[in-house]
């Protein structure tokens, strides 16, 4: 019987480390991007800032003083080349005292707070129209006199050329370190799933093992963390082996010591019967020979239930076959009872399954309904198959039935339907027992107008 060790309600281990390993590199990589993005801002920004100077002392050169005053060089054909470009000019203006308009554009701000030292070119930032200006400011001395004048030379330009340097630099920088980061995630989910091939093959071993399979699990190529896990597993097994060669020892010795005394004591009983005449040591005779015959059905059954419980030796056979071959056993006990007891169902049905347990099943569901069902009753034995492929095994009778409520306990063990005696409470606690074993289910049923059926479904 195949059975599946994931629980798909948990989270796996494989998506964990995915997420452990991936989630990480995601951050950092967008960190990363923001801090390229930051620098290549602050290198544009000073690549602007050189222009700017250059522009500024340029500028400043065409500026030259005459006596008092000033003359201003300043071609047409300069001024186009600043103002070249609409979105993105360079505007300039000439002050002298600063801010007291001369040449230029007379809107642009001047600087805020620190102000320029003399022949030292001062960078800052400002706003024009909405739009974002990075500009420098230098002052320079002139005049022939003992107070020297101040003339102060301006130049600005739109960060748009900055923005475009700065998204082309880190477009450069991020598009290798993206397919990078895709190999490496590529890598990282390589390498997790190969770490953890040992981990899926230990489970498909596990998977694909019988209940009665106990020898040790081999894992000599396993890592070392998964070893210890396979070391400690087959220590675990090793237990349970020693547990159930226990067991299975206590049972055979159970059945020898239980079973022989319970035979002779009813054997004497039955001879003590036929030699007395007593009345009253006939009935206590009696009493005496249904409780001996009580115990021993008890033991056979309790034996069975453990047999049931500890192994399942699977094997090719016809199904069918061996329900008509239990009909024909259970028919002369049939009869004696009065009762009619048949099959009906598939000629052949090859299934794998234990035999000895699913002749145990069957007698168990046939000696229910000859016990407690009256004269008269027909008990039909059935064999079909489902679309999904189950084997169906089918006992049904036109007895009484069991009541409403009891329906809810009939595999409970020891629990019983009726105070007729013989019974032990067992029987489809056995029947449910080997079903399940054989990967299926037992199931009853109340059958119209009156009757039980019994089913046991098998893979």
């Amino acid at each position: 019987m195949k059975r599946s060790f994931m629980d798909r309600s948990r989270p796996s281990l494989r998506r964990k480390l995915l997420w452990w390993l991936l989630l990480p590199q995601l951050v950092l990589w967008a960190t990363g991007g923001l801090l390229a993005y930051r620098i290549a801002l602050s290198y544009a920004e000073k690549a602007i800032d050189q222009s700017l100077t250059q522009s500024v002392r340029a500028l400043a050169r065409q500026v030259k003083p005459i006596g008092s005053g000033l003359l201003i060089d300043f071609p047409r054909a300069a001024q186009d080349v600043l103002e070249q470009d609409p979105d993105d000019r360079v505007s300039y203006t000439v002050s002298s005292p600063p801010g007291q308009f001369l040449l230029g554009n007379q809107r642009l701000p001047q600087p805020e707070g620190e102000q320029p030292v003399r022949s030292v070119p001062l960078h800052y930032t400002a706003t024009l129209d909405g739009r974002a200006l990075r500009m420098v400011a230098l002052d320079l001395d002139y005049g022939d006199g003992d107070v020297p004048q101040v003339l102060r030379v301006q130049v600005g330009k739109g960060m748009a050329e900055q923005q475009r340097i700065a998204r082309e630099l880190i477009a450069d920088m991020l598009a290798p370190l993206l397919v990078l980061g895709a190999l490496l995630s590529v890598l990282v989910y390589g390498g997790v799933r190969r770490g953890l091939a040992p981990l899926t093959r230990l489970t498909a071993q596990l998977e694909n093992r019988s209940v009665n399979a106990l020898q040790p699990i081999a894992a000599t190529e396993a890592p070392q963390e998964v070893h210890a896990l396979v070391t400690a597993l087959n220590d675990l097994l090793r237990a349970v082996e020693r547990s159930v060669l226990q067991e299975k020892r206590f049972i055979n010795d159970a059945a020898h010591q239980l079973r022989t005394p319970l035979a002779g004591l009813i054997s004497q009983v039955e001879s003590a019967q036929q030699e007395t005449q007593d009345p009253a040591l006939v009935q206590r005779l009696d009493k005496v020979h249904r409780g001996a015959v009580r115990s021993a059905h008890l033991v056979h059954q309790l034996l069975t239930l453990a047999r049931s419980e500890s192994q399942v030796l699977r094997a090719p056979l016809d199904l069918a076959a061996l329900a008509r071959e239990v009909a024909r056993e259970w028919t002369p006990r049939a009869l004696a009872a009065g009762m009619d007891l048949g099959y009906e169902g598939l000629d052949r049905l090859p299934v794998s399954a234990d035999a000895l347990q699913l002749r145990e099943a069957l007698a168990n569901l046939i000696d229910n309904a000859l016990r407690y069902t009256p004269a008269g009753t027909s008990i039909t034995l059935r064999v079909g198959q489902d679309p999904d492929g189950s084997a169906v095994l089918v006992v049904e009778d036109t007895g009484p039935g069991l009541r409403a409520d009891d329906m809810d306990h009939v595999f409970q063990r020891f629990w019983r339907g009726s105070e007729l005696p013989g019974g032990c409470g067992l029987g489809l606690a056995i029947v449910q027992e080997i079903a399940r074993r054989h990967g299926g289910d037992a199931r009853v049923e109340q059958i119209a107008p009156q009757g039980l059926r019994v089913e046991i479904r098998i893979r």
